[in-house]
This record gives C-alpha cells, sequence and structure tokens, in this order.
C-alpha cells in the first residue's frame, strides 16, 4: 500500500479532532463530543499500528505523536514510505521513487489533527455497536466528498486523556476500497526524540 491508501485512511481522523460539537446530530451528541475532546487531549502518544486493505495487504509500523503539530508513521523495516511532520509542514517520504511531497500543516490531509487553530465544519454521528466498552462514529465531511465515510472506534479505558482511547479507525472511499488502521500498545507517558520529526532531505542533487 502506497500513497493514496494512506491518504484514505488518514486524512478523515485529521478532520475528526476539529469537529464542532453544535454541529453534530443531537443523539449521542455528549459521547461524540468525549471522544473528541479525547483525541484533543493527548499531547504525547506512541502506538504501534497495522494498516490493511480491503484486498489483503497489510503493513506495521510505529506511530509517534507530540504536540503541537508533530507526527510521524514508522513503517516496518523494508517498506519505503515514511510520514512526518515537524511542527510546520507534513512530509510523505516515498523512499522507492525518491520522491518527498510537502504540505504546510494547515494545508495538509493531517491538517486537523496537527493544526489546532484550524477551524472546519464537519459532521459525525454515534453509530450503535454491540460493545458497551466502545463508542463508535462515523465522519463525513459533505465539502470534501472524495475522503469518502469513515468509522472511529474508541474503547474506555481509565488511563488514557478523557477517559478514552482511540483504539482503529476504518475508511471507505467512493469506489467503496476500505483501508483500516489498528492501534495497540498506546503510550501516554512518553517523550519522543525530536529527532523523529525532523525531515532532511538526502536525496542526491545534480552536480552544476
Amino acid at each position: 500500500m502506497g500513497l493514496a491508501a494512506f491518504l484514505r485512511g488518514m486524512a478523515p481522523v485529521a478532520l475528526v479532532a476539529a469537529l464542532p460539537v453544535p454541529a453534530m446530530a443531537q443523539d449521542g451528541n455528549a459521547q461524540v463530543a468525549e471522544a473528541v475532546a479525547a483525541l484533543r487531549a493527548i499531547t504525547a502518544l506512541k502506538a504501534d499500528f497495522v494498516q490493511s486493505d480491503s484486498n489483503g495487504g497489510s503493513v506495521r509500523g510505529t506511530l509517534y505523536l507530540k504536540r503541537p503539530g508533530k507526527i510521524r508513521f514508522q513503517y516496518q523495516p523494508g517498506y519505503p514510505m515514511t510520514i512526518l511532520s515537524d511542527g510546520h509542514a507534513l512530509f510523505m517520504i516515498d523512499k522507492e521513487v525518491n520522491q518527498t511531497q510537502r504540505w504546510p500543516i494547515n494545508n495538509s490531509p493531517l491538517g486537523a489533527l496537527l493544526d489546532p487553530n484550524k477551524d472546519a465544519a464537519r459532521f459525525g454521528r454515534l453509530v450503535p455497536v454491540n460493545d458497551p466498552g466502545a463508542v463508535a462514529i462515523e465522519v463525513k465531511d459533505k465539502t470534501h466528498p472524495e475522503y469518502g465515510t469513515m468509522t472511529l472506534v474508541f474503547r474506555r479505558k481509565g488511563g488514557a486523556p478523557g477517559g478514552m482511547e482511540l483504539e482503529s479507525w476504518i475508511t471507505r472511499d467512493a469506489q467503496n476500497r476500505q483501508t483500516r488502521i489498528a492501534l495497540s500498545g498506546q503510550q501516554y507517558n512518553v517523550n519522543p526524540s525530536e529527532d523523529l520529526f525532523r525531515f532532511t532531505d538526502t536525496r542526491a542533487r545534480p552536480h552544476k
């Protein structure tokens, strides 16, 4: 899975971090607000993740998050993609094709997650689940239908910020392709090294 799969999996999770509570459906409003507040309460996070798609492909890695605005997806050895933000810009580095894409945080796929000042009008609704310890929220950005639909699953946990932990999310795009990212081993009392969030361009440059 390459950049397209990552974008399908990550863009809507950025959007939900900026969900304004008044725009949400009245049913389940308190639970939705609680989940969004828990996301916003994370100051530092380290977690394992598995990214999988509907074709059966999967890749593992480690997620690092540090406020304000810093994130890194460190994929398993041999996988050519690295994704990080240094607090100012988001970089997607594909070593296989020797290409790097860069966005200012507020214009990036993770903008609403990384930029606390980003104001976005989004809609979310509570999805019924049989597990009393879980809360599932379906998110759809009507102004960007290309993002598709995303369902985030939270689990109540006393040690997590806000008492709720983001456990996984599933996205479905306009072509009905599905991407799932599952987190495990979440650690909040961490201080990730600043080196994890620095991008150094090591690509060879042509000689003049």
